[in-house]
């Protein structure tokens, strides 16, 4: 039988690649650690646990869920709540918010709800792989736009070539950044919206790392950006500030005719969020957020750590105001897949090549700050002594 030619055009996805490595390794009996995924490592809070316990165990949520494709109203009022709270953000629950099976479902959704054949997509590079592969499913062509470290990682949408910005229908961006930890002040984003509307171009911020940043920084919504609810849409995600990754709970919120055709595409596609899992949303929204303080803290501390010994084997590591990244040039002018296996075999560590993110990655790496205390420690001082 014979794959659909899409799947021709996506590359190996890069963290099944890296999954891979880590599993030749260790059968090699490397004792491997892996910073090369950004999967929190801390567990989910007890409350938000409890909410789902109770809710799993009334049988009133055994059923398909509530209003299936958009989420459960409840839920959707407190994603409106919390950005009014968190952005100073007013938003309908009825009409500007959708419930996600975590924002990486609503980066295609959305590809699918607002891209035909042919239509173009332009792409930040480098960018998270997954935008990509959204793209290419809904038949769309790419551009690559690229982020330079001169710039900050912030496009130059002045410098779009007038054919790109002509015939362009979604601009995807992606603040605080995966995979530079790069943010974006909200000067920026009022330039970006007025860029969207002089060229009718869907605007799209994927945020699920809000919530991680330090040193006192507040990270920006698109939507606080004057006029962006006429041409953005923003994901967001509970994965990352509460430890929810395995749940798959997230939410777009912005503009009211996306986030309509995005729920036409999700009622032809899923049947929406367990009750229960809406639920523990609802208690990670609305409840104590000394959990995520305090893993802010933990991050920090990491953070600082990881600088500290790259700076000590004379990389020139940036310093990240937001997210749970580290990213770095790599040493001597090395290519990052090439520096990348030198450090798996020479340290037994993994990091992530900047090329897998896309060409303007080449001659970086990023670190995840997401594993134990203990393993990263040991990392940190297994890379210094290889590269002294």
């Amino acid at each position: 039988m014979q794959k659909a030619d899409r799947l021709t055009k996506l590359p190996p996805y890069l963290f099944v690649q890296i999954r891979n490595k880590i599993r030749e390794a260790k059968e090699r009996g490397i004792d491997v650690i892996s910073l090369g995924v950004g999967d929190p490592d801390g567990p989910t809070p007890g409350h938000v646990v409890q909410a789902l316990q109770a809710a799993a165990e009334d049988p009133a949520n055994h059923q398909y869920p509530t209003d299936e494709e958009k989420g459960m109203l409840r839920f959707r009022q407190s994603v409106a709540s919390w950005y009014r709270d968190r952005f100073g953000v007013s938003l309908d629950p009825e009409r500007e918010v959708l419930a996600l099976i975590g924002s990486k479902e609503g980066n295609h959704h959305l590809c699918l709800a607002a891209l035909d054949p042919g239509d173009l997509a332009l792409l930040p590079d480098p960018g998270y792989p997954a935008y990509y592969a959204s793209a290419v499913f809904a038949g769309a062509e790419v551009e690559r736009i690229p982020l330079d470290r001169g710039d900050g990682y912030l496009p130059q949408l002045d410098q779009i070539p007038p054919e790109q910005a002509r015939r362009a229908r979604l601009l995807f961006l992606n603040y605080p950044n995966n995979p530079t930890a790069a943010v974006a002040p909200l000067e920026f984003w009022t330039r970006a919206v007025a860029w969207a509307k002089a060229h009718d171009v869907i605007l799209v911020n994927d945020n699920p790392y809000s919530e991680i940043a330090y040193d006192g920084y507040r990270t920006q919504s698109i939507l606080q950006a004057e006029g962006a609810i006429d041409v953005a849409i923003e994901f967001n995600s509970l994965s990352k500030p509460y430890n929810m990754t395995g749940w798959r709970i997230g939410m777009a919120v912005g503009n009211p005719e996306l986030i309509a055709g995005m729920s036409q595409v999700k009622e032809n596609t899923d049947s929406g969020i367990f009750n229960a899992i809406q639920y523990a949303g609802i208690a990670a929204l609305e409840g104590s957020q000394d959990s995520t303080r305090a893993l802010i803290g933990v991050y920090q501390r990491r953070r600082d750590r990881v600088l500290e010994a790259l700076r000590r084997i004379r990389m020139l590591p940036d310093t990240p105001k937001a997210t749970f990244y580290v990213w770095s040039p790599t040493p001597e002018g090395k290519g990052s897949i090439q520096f990348a296996a030198d450090v798996l075999d020479r340290a037994g560590v993994v990091v992530t090549p900047g090329v897998g993110y896309g060409q303007r990655g080449e001659g970086f790496f990023r670190i995840s700050l997401t594993v134990p205390d203990a393993r990263l420690e040991e990392a940190m001082r297994r890379i210094e002594e290889a590269y002294a």
